[in-house]
């Protein structure tokens, strides 16, 4: 998705949150640049967040994390305005969410934003298809189409036939999947999910993620997703902010944080991460390989040697895709033959070809088996890069700047 050219959906501008009985007053110590510690110490406020700036896209996945303490659950609420910020701009679609009245933050909070809870949040009193219509009850919507919808939901979600079910009945997984359903019944914009899945069991957790991604696929909405689990937050998320001390220490898509951490704190985070299985293919493929599309021997061999000269080999592709590697021993050695000859298959080595959202961990064994650059090539077997060796080696012991 291309949003160079869009408004951002949610900008977030020169946010501060402090903690204590007189926040505004403390905000001079604050732009003076007095740390977190000592601003404690002497006024007995605390610095939830410092100075944050950042936007989100319509349609994305966009993943705040940190450690315990870093401000992500804090910074979370200030999106439906849970918490009101001591100072800064909260922005949908342009509107400054800050100058809502009662009845207008209302209307927001129940038609363009949900919220899915840790603790799954579901109302013990009420079945399955209660909790999950409850947030149309509130908007006024009739109990035949509220019904319906959750209904729908439900089945989304995995739990059709579950609708006369209390809480107590379902497991954890189950739970939150009731959870998942009722934010998507009232049909918000902008779901809010803070460390929706931490509670789960780490195999219903990788579960929930599957569908929430699949779930993503088909409807685009735009999820502002709090994790403390780098993993989770590398599997599910377009973008990820990593908070420290209540400021932003980096944003980037998953691979920019894993390639090229900003800073130690988080190098840290990342150095455990096996960049083998969380970087695709496409993040570090180049276009660096002669490809060779001329099926005559003699203009093939020129096509090798040219523009930058020097190399041994090449790709060659047709009308019907890509065929395999030319080599120039190979196409030399045959226009001693077939001086007006054209390529055959005899001429053409055959390699592996890899595809662009391949995981390098997938790529590696056959990288290890070539002798050249792996050829990746799109759904229609085309060329459309290569992913050599030596950046493969560099990329996974992290040595790639």
């Amino acid at each position: 998705m291309d949003n160079t050219h869009e408004t951002p959906f949610i900008e977030i501008e020169g946010l501060y949150q402090i903690f204590g009985k007189t926040p505004k007053k403390i905000m001079p110590l604050v732009h003076e640049g007095r740390n977190k510690d000592d601003i404690l110490a002497e006024t007995g406020h605390t610095l939830g967040l410092k100075d944050i700036n950042l936007t989100i896209n319509r349609g994305e996945i966009f993943v705040i994390m940190g450690l315990s303490g870093s401000g992500k659950s804090t910074l979370i609420r200030h999106f439906n305005r849970l918490i009101d910020p001591t100072q800064g701009q909260i922005k949908v679609e342009g509107e400054d969410i800050m100058q809502f009245s009662i009845k207008e933050l209302t209307e927001f909070r129940r038609h363009k934003m949900s919220m899915v809870f840790q603790n799954f949040g579901l109302m013990p009193h009420r079945n399955v298809l209660d909790n999950v219509s409850y947030g149309l009850s509130i908007q006024g919507i009739d109990k035949g189409e509220r019904y319906q919808s959750a209904t729908q939901w439900l089945d989304t979600v995995g739990l059709g036939g579950y609708e006369e079910q209390y809480p107590s009945q379902l497991s954890g997984g189950q739970q939150q999947r009731v959870g998942l359903a009722r934010a998507l019944c009232t049909n918000a914009e902008i779901l809010l999910m803070d460390e929706a899945f931490s509670a789960l069991d780490p195999l219903i957790r990788s579960e929930m993620q599957d569908q929430l991604i699949q779930l993503q696929n088909e409807l685009q909405k735009t999820i502002i997703f709090i994790t403390h689990d780098l993993d989770e937050a590398l599997r599910i998320g377009d973008r990820i902010a990593i908070l420290k001390d209540g400021e932003l220490v980096q944003i980037g898509a998953p691979v920019d944080i894993l390639l090229n951490p900003a800073d130690d704190y988080v190098r840290a985070f990342v150095k455990d991460v096996n960049k083998a299985r969380a970087v695709p293919v496409k993040t570090i493929m180049k276009h660096t390989v002669p490809l060779i599309t001329d099926s005559n021997l003699k203009n093939a061999l020129e096509q090798l040697s040219s523009p930058s000269g020097n190399h041994h080999y090449g790709f060659y592709q047709t009308n019907e895709g890509f065929q395999g590697v030319l080599t120039a021993s190979r196409l030399t050695s045959a226009l001693t033959t077939r001086a007006d000859g054209d390529v055959l298959p005899e001429d053409i080595v055959n390699t592996s070809t890899i595809t662009a959202n391949m995981s390098l961990e997938t790529a590696l064994p056959h990288a290890l088996v070539s002798s050249y650059a792996l050829p990746v090539v799109d759904e229609e077997g085309f060329y459309i890069g290569e992913l050599s060796q030596d950046l493969l080696a560099k990329t996974i012991n992290g040595s790639i700047s």
